[in-house]
């Protein structure tokens, strides 16, 4: 099984992250692409995901709302500059704590044989924001979405 790794460097304001998937580098990069796909495996499980926004490419936007029994969760972003199989750069916007905006990096990596590692960084606007993140579950979270996004690699 292929481990998350987050890292919050004290004293920053950033999160990293790596991630290998037993898949080839245009299979992991579509899976971010596509809204279809994008629903299927992003946020943790029992969550139902709506996406009203989705302009993939450079200066698009995004707008998605995650809704379970307890209320819903509504996100927002630009994608800055998405160059296709290697990189995206976003903003990413809570909006229950808005004005709370981070800058997202991700790089996709082929590793070879069929494999890929996605890359990324995270720069929240403070470490109230960052430490807010961290204490909200976002690792349990991004751990399903990717337990999930092996699932959905297999059957594409």
């Amino acid at each position: 099984m292929n481990a998350l790794n987050l890292k919050a460097p004290v004293d920053t304001l950033a999160m990293e992250f790596t991630r290998e998937f037993d898949a080839p580098r245009e299979a992991l990069f579509r899976a971010h692409a596509d809204p279809e796909l994008v629903k299927q495996w992003l946020g943790p499980r029992g969550l139902e995901m709506n996406v009203t926004e989705w302009e993939f490419k450079n200066h698009g936007g995004y707008r998605y709302v995650h809704s379970d029994e307890q209320g819903e969760y509504a996100f927002n972003g630009t994608f800055h500059t998405v160059r296709e199989n290697e990189f995206i750069l976003q903003t990413f916007e809570f909006e229950g704590m808005p004005d709370m905006v981070n800058i997202e990096y991700m790089w996709f990596e082929d590793l070879g044989g069929g494999r890929s590692r996605l890359r990324g960084r995270s720069i929240c606007p403070n470490t109230e924001a960052r430490d807010g993140l961290l204490s909200s579950g976002m690792e349990g979270g991004m751990t399903e979405g990717y337990e999930k996004l092996d699932e959905l690699l297999t059957r594409l």
